[in-house]
């Protein structure tokens, strides 16, 4: 009996279930343990949504996923040490040595030879110019230079020497090709990566009035308005107006649409579409760096002179462009309608048909009509970029229009019943 006893005793010193010393010890372990894991989950829960967040305000500071491209040629770079690439550039001309303040510009005012200094830029100023429009490129550059823009011209003439008297000019970037077009220089020389510091880009034709507008207001309003893609309203007296939308508004500080009736286009309050909301011209657009992004891929390469790109511009948006697209009023221009590429009339008026008719290059004979000549390239070309859309749309089985069918411009038959088919399908 005793050794039961004895047996009994040992049995229960070995069974931690009989210890109620250090069974009691672990069981009050238990819930602060749990409440340990809850915890380690809330703070890992939290880090997961700071980091998304983060990811999200990095996404909307550097667009360009330069990381992503960077993982992409990963193999060509293989021999580089990763903190070492530098995917991203600008425009800023830098100096051979140090000499003041680096982060500024200094010019030399013409009128009392008094030197005024201007920061560097974070907004770009690009344009296509000709010498015979030298004066009017220099009132609209003595604009946007207070204003911290970067300048850069793109001479379609060939004439960079006729631009050394003015005190800005040595400090602009200058791209000289012959006979070329705003477009044909904005691919080239407009990749998103190198403008990639610019918070917004105006790409401006050359034969705007500006005495009615001022950079530094019409940025305030487009940020506060929280416009992707915007361009300045034009005087009711301007040489060319295409489009009523583009008229400037007088009670208006900014428009989003237009009412009209008048055309073949009816805009009416279900009108949902360019041109009669969610559309600029493409004489003197203003694009935010998301924004640019975009419409940079979506330049052809080989369609140069734009046609028909002005209509799409709305999916560059970075969303409803409705609301992302818009006219400032308040701050508005004067489009003197000037044509410089193959010639023309230089004096601020539209020629006359008997007036182009006489325009002729001498090299190819009396029946070759220049500006007849790129009337024609330019239909041919607003052709194949809306073949090419609508090929590029029936590719895409993954793509969605966001844009309902209402959206859809009046007189493209092709992609109106392109988009009530793909509907029918879907349904």
């Amino acid at each position: 009996m005793k050794s039961l006893k004895s047996f009994k005793m040992n049995f229960r010193k070995k069974d931690p279930f009989h210890d109620g010393g250090r069974c009691g010890v672990r069981m009050k372990q238990l819930p602060f343990m749990g409440i340990l894991c809850i915890g380690m989950v809330f703070v890992v829960y939290r880090t997961m949504i700071y980091q998304h967040h983060q990811t999200q305000i990095d996404a909307r500071m550097d667009p360009f996923d330069i990381s992503r491209e960077i993982h992409l040629s990963s193999w060509q770079l293989r021999n580089l040490p990763r903190g070492i690439v530098q995917a991203a550039s600008d425009l800023e001309l830098r100096p051979l040595w140090s000499h003041g303040n680096s982060n500024s510009k200094k010019f030399q005012l013409v009128s009392s030879g008094a030197e005024v200094e201007y920061p560097t830029g974070r907004y770009l100023l690009a344009m296509p110019v000709g010498i015979k429009q030298k004066h009017n490129v220099h009132a609209i550059v003595q604009k946007f230079l207070p204003e911290n823009f970067t300048i850069m011209l793109f001479h379609y003439d060939g004439k960079l020497d006729g631009w050394n008297d003015l005190a800005w000019s040595a400090h602009a970037l200058h791209v000289v090709a012959h006979n070329q077009t705003k477009w044909w220089f904005a691919k080239r020389f407009l990749h998103p990566n190198i403008v990639s510091l610019y918070d917004y880009i105006f790409l401006w034709d050359e034969d705007l009035g500006v005495r009615n507008f001022h950079p530094g207001r019409y940025l305030r309003i487009v940020r506060s308005a929280g416009l992707e893609i915007s361009q300045p309203a034009l005087h009711p007296n301007s040489t060319e107006i295409h489009h009523r939308i583009t008229i400037r508004a007088r009670t208006k500080k900014f428009h989003r649409r237009v009412w009209d009736m008048r055309g073949s286009t009816k805009c009416t309050n279900s009108s949902r579409g360019p041109p009669c909301t969610g559309f600029v011209e493409g004489m003197a657009p203003v694009f935010s760096r998301s924004a640019w992004f975009c419409t940079w891929h979506l330049l052809q390469n080989d369609l140069v002179h734009g046609w028909g790109m002005d209509i799409k511009l709305g999916y560059c948006a970075q969303g409803d462009r409705t609301k992302k697209v818009g006219v400032v009023d308040s701050e508005y221009i004067f489009h003197m309608g000037i044509q410089t590429l193959g010639g023309g009339d230089h004096s601020g008026k539209k020629a006359s048909s008997s007036e182009e008719h006489s325009n002729k290059n001498s090299k190819h004979g009396s029946s070759f009509d220049v500006r007849m000549e790129i009337r024609r390239q330019s239909t041919r070309e607003l052709e194949i970029f809306k073949e090419r859309w609508n090929k590029a749309v029936e590719e895409d089985k993954n793509w969605f229009d966001p844009f309902t069918m209402d959206s859809v411009v009046v007189g493209d038959d092709h992609e109106r019943r392109r988009l009530k088919h793909r509907h029918k399908v879907r349904a």
